[in-house]
């Protein structure tokens, strides 16, 4: 009983779960997450030591993207599954190995109530916020695969127009690693719009030690996936979300269409 107290002591009752979900057609292919959707801290945490405008800002969340993945997740009609939770609490798309899975600095930021962690207090994070949103993630891949279901997962994630100082001037970035069934249409899609500047691996790229969800559901599960990050200034408001989903709608379905297709043909043979 001690131990389920302390399990829960993290997140009040009245507060949210550590994620939410929105659940599209049953037999849509499609599988949207994000990892930083949110920048939300725990009453129990306080504000981390960390001003507002911290709070606000890139450190603590990817801006705009839940907008853009409930829309994209919406004309899908996917299964979509994003956090509740700041990567300050602690970072979903880490492993838990990583050195910034919880963060004592970012971006030249202290963040002081990281600080000093006993291994119990990082251990509630885990069991509070890190798991349950990882726990059925995997839950709804299990589904899927039980039901002789396609997967197709697409991680939503945005990116700071400057960081430390250097500007940056991808519109948006497609990211993957050993995989790319994706990715590499995806990519040539979106760089055929000569008014974009399209990043590959870039501003990030993604690796075995430094990201989890692209690692653990796609490559490890055998699942095509991709990483989409879209610059923060494009998608700040409602209209520029809206834009950038249907944008990514029309782009995804031709850039699936052969996978999507795959599992037809197989029938019929």
């Amino acid at each position: 009983m001690g131990q389920e107290l302390k399990t829960n002591s993290l997140l009040a009752p009245d507060e949210p779960p550590a994620y939410e979900i929105t659940r599209g057609d049953g037999d849509s292919p499609y599988l949207v997450i994000s990892d930083h959707a949110s920048r939300r801290l725990p009453r129990s945490l306080g504000n981390l030591g960390v001003s507002e405008a911290d709070l606000a800002s890139h450190i603590a969340w990817d801006l705009g993207i839940v907008g853009v993945a409930r829309q994209l997740a919406q004309s899908l009609n996917a299964f979509f599954i994003f956090q509740n939770y700041s990567r300050l609490v602690i970072d979903c798309n880490r492993p838990l190995s990583a050195p910034d899975s919880i963060a004592q600095k970012s971006a030249g930021v202290d963040i002081p109530g990281n600080q000093g962690l006993s291994d119990a207090d990082r251990e509630l994070r885990v069991a509070c916020v890190f798991r349950p949103y990882h726990d059925q993630i995997q839950t709804e891949i299990d589904r899927r695969e039980r039901a002789g279901l396609q997967t197709i997962l697409v991680s939503m994630h945005s990116f700071t127009p400057v960081f430390m100082g250097t500007a940056r001037p991808w519109h948006v970035g497609v990211l993957y690693n050993r995989e790319k069934r994706v990715a590499l249409p995806l990519l040539q899609l979106l760089r055929s719009d000569v008014s974009l500047v399209v990043g590959d691996n870039q501003p990030y790229a993604v690796s075995d030690t430094s990201d989890y969800s692209i690692v653990v559901y796609g490559e490890r599960r055998g699942v095509p996936h991709v990483e989409i990050e879209i610059r923060q200034d494009l998608i700040c408001e409602a209209q520029l979300q809206g834009a950038w989903a249907e944008r990514l709608v029309t782009l995804l379905l031709q850039a699936t269409e052969s996978l999507r297709q795959k599992p037809r043909e197989d029938t019929a043979r």
